[in-house]
Parts: structure tokens; C-alpha cells; sequence
């Protein structure tokens, strides 16, 4: 497991009984966390002081206990990016802090691949990659069908003073845009993409990860340039392992581009335990031998 053990302003203290207690920049948050099904003891006294508590309901969805008057949202930094942090309706803040250890391999696979690079970050969310790309020098552009939360990220990008670097803001289904840069013979030289674990279609058709992210791969495939760098893939779902992953992005760029491919689950590190919370998958494919030169680094 890689983990993201580099943040100085967000930590998890402890977690427990289907919970975590977090600590976001000064701001302490329970949230609640399928991954944690163990019942140790809850001894810290922080516990019981959290400033909110989401509760999840039995019936689906949940809310937030206010135990502290918060601010409407707040900043959250990490090395030279910044990031905009409030609760919403469904337990998130915005931010997935144990991408930062992605966000530092992307950014030395720009730094290190001694020419332009041309990203597509596909589900782009609220632009944590999309932030760590382009502050690496590279050229974004950046997809989410929210345009709350591509709004979301360009307000990162301007707490991060990266508003002025060569980022495309695209509010669009992440498929049909990137079937129609095929069309339009636009390049790149890397994708990113963290696909839901399911959805909807236009025709109220359910989409599911597993079922569908071959197809959504090697459409991918076919936007990349004759020389990529790097093609990315984040996975919060419990039934695709970073082994399955790996093994879709060897058959599909591998055979192709030549390259490495590399997978692991990444996580938190947890203060009152020592240990490591799981918080996902990733498998990457690069050009580069990264393992040698910096992968877990």
C-alpha cells in the first residue's frame, strides 16, 4: 500500500466502528467509512469533542451534527496547492486527501518526461489532480458533468494561483467528451480518471464500474498521442482490485505504447494505531521505468 503520509494539515487520529476521526486543518470531523469494521476502543477524549459528526441513516443518505459553529468552508493546504473544504449534504468535503500521493507521482512523471505534456483528467471532481498537473508545468483539461464541481475546482485553482495556467474547464458526460476529441483529432499525452463505482444513463440505463471500464479504457486509449506518458485509473470500488486494473491497462497500453504498468491500493496513515487505512486502488501505466526511479517514493 502507498500512502499519503506527506499532509501537514489534514491527519486521521483514529478510526473505529465504522467511523474515522479526522482532523482537517484545525477542524475535526467523524465521518463514517465502510472500510473501517473493526471495533476497537474509542479512548481518545476527541472523540466526544469532534466539531461535527455525520451520522449515516439506515434507510440511505445521512446528516451532519453540529457540535461547533463552523465557517461556511475553509482552506486546506498541501505542499503549493490549496484547497476550498466545506461538509456537503453527503458526508464529502470536497477532497480525497489520500490522492496526494498520486498527485506527487503524476507531477515528477511531468517533471521528468522532458517534453510538453497535454493531460486529460476525466472525472475530474473538485481538481486535485487537474491542480498538481498543471502546477508540474503540464497543459489540463479538466471534465466533470457537475458544473458545481468544476466551479468548485476553479475556485481551487485560484486559491492555489493557478488561474492562469493553460487549464480547460469542460462541464460535459466524460464518454461522449472524449468520443468527440477522437472525432475532433485532439491528443494527449496522459489521462487521469476516477469513474463513480456506478450511475445512470440518459435513459435512466444503471452503470456500473466493473461492467463498463474496459470499454471506457480502450475508448480512452484511442485520445492518446503517438509518445504518451501516462494513463492513470482511481477506483473506489469494492469489487474491482488494483490487480483487475493493472491487468486492463497492460492489455490495452502496454502491447501498444511498450512501458511499466503498477498497482497498489493507497490509503491514510492512522496516528492512534500506527497502521494504514485503506482509502482505494490505482494502477497507472507509464513510460517510464518509475518504480526505479520514484514510484512510492
Amino acid at each position: 500500500m502507498r500512502a499519503s503520509n506527506q499532509w501537514k494539515s489534514y491527519r486521521v487520529i483514529d478510526t473505529s466502528d465504522g467511523e474515522k476521526l479526522e482532523i482537517w486543518n484545525g477542524v475535526t470531523l467523524i465521518r463514517p467509512d465502510p472500510q473501517v469494521i473493526w471495533k476497537t476502543d474509542k479512548n481518545l477524549k476527541l472523540w466526544s469533542k469532534a466539531d461535527a459528526h455525520y451520522h449515516r441513516s439506515n434507510s440511505g443518505g445521512g446528516k451532519w451534527e453540529f457540535h461547533a459553529k463552523l465557517p461556511e468552508n475553509w482552506e486546506l493546504p498541501y505542499e503549493n496547492l490549496k484547497f476550498k473544504i466545506r461538509p456537503t449534504g453527503f458526508k464529502h468535503t470536497g477532497l480525497f486527501p489520500e490522492q496526494a500521493v498520486n498527485w506527487d507521482f503524476i507531477s515528477e512523471l511531468i517533471k521528468t518526461a522532458k517534453k510538453p505534456v497535454k493531460v486529460l483528467n476525466l472525472f475530474a471532481y473538485t481538481g486535485g489532480a487537474t491542480l498538481a498537473c498543471a502546477n508540474a508545468g503540464a497543459e489540463v483539461c479538466h471534465v466533470d458533468a457537475s458544473k458545481g464541481m468544476v466551479q468548485w475546482a476553479r475556485e481551487n485553482a485560484n486559491l492555489s494561483n493557478l488561474q492562469d495556467k493553460p487549464i480547460r474547464w469542460i462541464v460535459d458526460d466524460c464518454e461522449k467528451f472524449t468520443l468527440r476529441e477522437i472525432r475532433r483529432g485532439r491528443r494527449y499525452d496522459a489521462i487521469i480518471m476516477d469513474p463513480p463505482s456506478y450511475g445512470r444513463g440518459p435513459a435512466g440505463e444503471i452503470w456500473k464500474l466493473e461492467n463498463s471500464i474496459y470499454e471506457l479504457v480502450q475508448n480512452c486509449v484511442n485520445v492518446l498521442s503517438d509518445n504518451p506518458v501516462f494513463f492513470l485509473i482511481n477506483s473506489y470500488t469494492t469489487g474491482l482490485s488494483p490487480s483487475v486494473m493493472g491487468y486492463i491497462l497492460n492489455s490495452l497500453l502496454t502491447k501498444k505504447f511498450g512501458g511499466y504498468v503498477y498497482f497498489d491500493e493507497i490509503g491514510l496513515p492512522v496516528e492512534q494505531s500506527g497502521m494504514c487505512l485503506p482509502c482505494g486502488a490505482t494502477a497507472v501505466w507509464c513510460k517510464q521505468n518509475a518504480e526505479r526511479d520514484f514510484y512510492g517514493k
